[in-house]
């Protein structure tokens, strides 16, 4: 057997170019020079046209938020225990859900109260549930809308959804659309941060990727795990981002690795956008160096401050997302836990101390945005995945026999939103006499990503992507913006 394969030769210039398209990949490739970086270092990223990928002159609306906190209690947070009070589940406890047995993933029985006791708060006289004394304090400045809805009751497209606006992995998360349509404010962090104390979480990665939106816009994530016996370091939350080489070698590098890359690109005769992207945020990798090792440095809080966020990886998350979005990172994320903590099929009294581990978290970050002065252009968002039923489930694969707690339920559930144009001390929409539908101004996913883009300026329905023979968007083609819980 013979070959008749012919190797043409290649010179060593072809060569090292080659080797360039390789080198744009490492985390320190075509970076810019010292002066560059000092007078780049609070220049905003140019946002791009909705339309026309270009860059936008004027936003859709007059903004009412520059940036977004989204708290995220992974697992569907049970409605009735938390933030909708059913005095109809004390009455009828124990009987059945009038209409028919409740059809669920799993075996669901009669009506089960909630065991936890309801109570107005504020001058609004907002009824929480004992799970939020903290946060009952600043009932005067959320809004809970009580009718969310979606449609599939598993855990994966439903975080899906609520994460990217579609209930299949492979689309661009809310945060890369933020920050796609926006930019970022600072050119030393990236515009779109995760926090998460571990992970695996139910999905993982696709739920803060960038998917086919330049890689740039992809979610860096963070592992915000608290630990009180030393305080927090930068290099302990992103590895490798303190420089350990000198400045002028390290400078050196650089400039060897741009020109690489210019002699790769120069001799595809076009910009590579995949080259592009990883290269511009490469470049954020490296001037994060300069700001990064402060901004997660939260000893640098005073006492007062850390005692009112209080100690674990929620803590320490929301008082991280307050410093990030003060330094202008545009969307800051944050995650419960691992898995789908909320998640409660055994026993509801988990939530004990699941609200206790978030509740003075939550009201310390809308206290501290206040000193802060970025409450009135910060919108914060707390939300879940779907509710649970008010019945409660009868039988557990994995506990066996009768368990104490809720299977899930997409058909109605309730969320909080906070701050930048929000009507604070209001409720919208609601739920039946149990809990079980949204039967009052019924809210989707898609209307909660079209109002939150709605408050950052921009019209939901141009802020488009075209992608494999179609434009995209984080509404898909739904969504209608909620005009009632807008002060």
């Amino acid at each position: 057997m013979s070959c008749n394969h012919t190797f043409k030769p290649i010179t060593r210039r072809h060569a090292l170019s080659r080797l360039g398209g390789g080198f744009g990949l490492v985390a320190l490739s075509n970076l810019l020079n010292e002066s560059l970086l000092q007078a780049a270092a609070k220049t905003p990223t140019k946002p791009v046209n909705t339309q026309l990928n270009g860059v936008i002159k004027n936003l859709d609306f007059k903004p009412k938020a520059k940036r977004v906190i989204f708290l995220f209690m992974n697992g569907g947070v049970s409605h009735v225990d938390t933030f909708d009070p059913k005095p109809m589940l004390d009455k009828f406890h124990g009987q059945p859900l009038p209409g028919g047995q409740i059809l669920t993933q799993r075996k669901t029985g009669n009506l089960m109260k909630s065991p936890f006791k309801f109570e107005k708060h504020g001058q609004s006289g907002t009824e929480l549930s004992d799970l939020w004394p903290h946060l009952s304090t600043v009932v005067d400045d959320i809004c809970v809308i009580r009718s969310m809805w979606s449609e599939i009751p598993n855990h994966e497209p439903a975080i899906t959804l609520m994460n990217t606006g579609a209930q299949l992995v492979g689309r661009p998360s809310m945060g890369s659309w933020i920050t796609y349509g926006l930019g970022t404010e600072n050119k030393n962090l990236p515009g779109y941060m995760v926090l998460t104390p571990t992970e695996p979480l139910t999905i993982g990665s696709p739920l803060w990727s960038s998917s086919f939106l330049p890689a740039m816009h992809q979610g860096v994530v963070v592992h915000n795990q608290y630990q009180d016996d030393e305080r927090f370091k930068a290099e302990k939350a992103i590895p490798n981002v303190i420089n350990v080489n000198d400045h002028e070698s390290q400078i050196r590098d650089i400039d060897f690795l741009r020109h690489l890359n210019e002699m790769n690109i120069k001799n595809m005769k076009a910009q590579d956008s995949d080259l592009d992207a990883s290269i511009k945020a490469m470049e954020t990798a490296f001037r994060m160096q300069t700001e990064a090792p402060d901004v997660f440095d939260v000893s640098k809080e005073s006492k007062a401050t850390l005692d009112m966020y209080g100690s674990g990886s929620t803590a320490l998350g929301c008082l991280m997302a307050a410093r990030l979005v003060e330094k202008g990172v545009r969307m800051v994320q944050t995650y419960y836990g691992k898995g789908d903590p909320w998640d409660a099929h055994n026993d509801i009294m988990t939530y004990r101390k699941l609200a206790k581990d978030s509740d003075q978290a939550y009201a310390a970050l809308i206290k501290d945005l206040k000193q802060r002065g970025l409450f009135e252009d910060t919108l914060v968002v707390c939300g879940t995945e779907f509710g649970r039923t008010p019945a409660i489930q009868t039988s557990n694969d994995n506990a066996g026999g009768l368990v104490n707690g809720r299977d899930h339920n997409t058909l109605g559930f309730s969320i909080w939103l906070a701050g930048a144009g929000i009507k604070g001390g209001t409720t919208y929409g609601a739920t039946d006499d149990f809990g079980f539908k949204a039967v009052e101004n019924k809210v989707h996913v898609h209307d909660l990503h079209a109002t939150m883009l709605h408050l950052l300026g921009i019209d939901h329905t141009k802020l488009t992507y075209h992608y494999s023979g179609r434009d995209f968007r984080l509404t898909d083609v739904a969504g209608e913006v909620i005009h009632g819980i807008l002060a």
